[in-house]
């Protein structure tokens, strides 16, 4: 299976009537390995600062997490493997996997609840898969 296939068929399906606004598989070292057509161009500061975040958990909290031209208030997240982010109504979920980063971007009416459900369900199978 492709990259752009588990974006589009399982971070991009349709949850409850709802899906994620963008979607991307992001590799440490910042490279794009698929991603939805609305998903912002992403710097590769900012994928280093996200994986500093990982690395050291709480150092994106004082300036903010940053997705292209979007900037996300981080909150509650699990150190190391997930960071979650607030923006107005919406919002961003990050899983790290053993190579890649698993990203989810939401609005309403999806809660943050299941765009943590697609992210990190997709991140855990790759997880598992070594991948």
């Amino acid at each position: 299976m492709s990259w752009q296939t588990y974006v589009d068929e399982h971070l991009m399906c349709e949850i409850d009537g709802q899906h994620l606004t963008a979607a991307a598989i992001i590799g440490h070292e910042g490279g794009i390995w698929a991603q939805s057509d609305s998903f912002p161009q992403v710097k590769p500061e900012q994928t280093a600062a996200i994986m500093r975040d990982f690395a050291e958990p709480g150092s994106l909290a004082p300036t903010g997490l940053f997705l292209g031209d979007g900037k996300y208030m981080v909150i509650q997240g699990e150190p190391g493997a997930v960071i979650r982010g607030k923006k107005g109504s919406g919002g961003v979920t990050i899983k790290k996997t053993n190579m890649a980063l698993i990203v989810g971007i939401y609005d309403e009416p999806m809660t943050p609840g299941q765009c943590n459900m697609v992210v990190e369900r997709l991140g855990d199978y790759l997880y598992d898969q070594g991948f």
